[in-house]
């Protein structure tokens, strides 16, 4: 027997649509699922609000001694009592101290005898080529005022020969030249004021040192007053070649 078929109950004319909502649950379901969240129970906050009691503090009363007031003032009553004078009393008159046109002005004549002038005497310096009387060297006295001043030359040109020593640091460094001494004769006949004038303060040194010692002189005179008299030698230090 063939089984019939109802026309107004067939299943399969509505499957596309039955498929289409059961994909659209599932796709909702699915959704869902995955848009679900947790969390843990510690981090949660349960939203509890802590209330303290707020202390009052007291604040204690604190009693300052102040200081009495001071007294009133005291007044003072002034008794005045009248005292007849018993004795009399002389006023002293001051004279004045001033003078007038009438009263006589002493005047003084101070005698020329009574100013007492003092001479400065003056330093004269004269250069040793113009002198009239040049320094007498010791071994030079009794002489002509020419050979006086030869044999003075002859005597400084000795000495500086007799004293001459060549400083050892200049001889290592190797330092020669010419050194230009100035030096005056006093009017006492000792030798001052040496200058010098080299291409080294070493061999200054040693020349003014020769100079200093020059012995006492005869000083120099100029119109018969002894006088200062400058004199100008030069000493050469030289290096002979080994």
């Amino acid at each position: 027997m063939k089984a019939k078929k109802n026309p107004e109950k067939e299943i399969g004319r509505n499957s596309s649509l039955y498929f289409a909502i059961g994909l659209i649950l599932m796709l909702f379901i699915s959704w869902r699922a995955l848009e679900y969240k947790t969390y843990e129970q510690s981090n949660i906050d349960i939203g509890v609000v802590d209330v303290t009691e707020e202390v009052e503090e007291e604040i204690p009363v604190i009693n300052i001694n102040m200081p009495p007031p001071p007294p009133p003032p005291v007044t003072i009553q002034e008794s005045i009592q009248i005292v007849e004078d018993v004795e009399e009393i002389e006023e002293t008159i001051i004279e004045s101290t001033e003078t007038n046109q009438e009263e006589a002005i002493e005047e003084r004549v101070i005698e020329v005898s009574e100013v007492e002038v003092e001479e400065v005497e003056e330093e004269v310096e004269v250069a040793f080529a113009v002198i009239e009387d040049v320094p007498i060297f010791p071994g030079c006295e009794g002489r002509s005022k020419e050979a006086s001043k030869q044999c003075f030359q002859e005597k400084v040109q000795t000495h500086v020969k007799n004293h001459f020593k060549y400083p050892e640091t200049a001889v290592e460094l190797g330092i020669q030249g010419r050194v230009s001494v100035i030096f005056a004769i006093d009017a006492n006949g000792y030798v001052t004021g040496i200058r010098s004038r080299g291409p080294d303060r070493l061999l200054e040194k040693e020349a003014e040192r020769i100079i200093g010692l020059l012995p006492k002189m005869i000083p120099g005179r100029q119109r018969g007053k002894a006088v200062k008299v400058t004199y100008a030698v030069p000493i050469f230090f030289k290096l002979q070649d080994i």
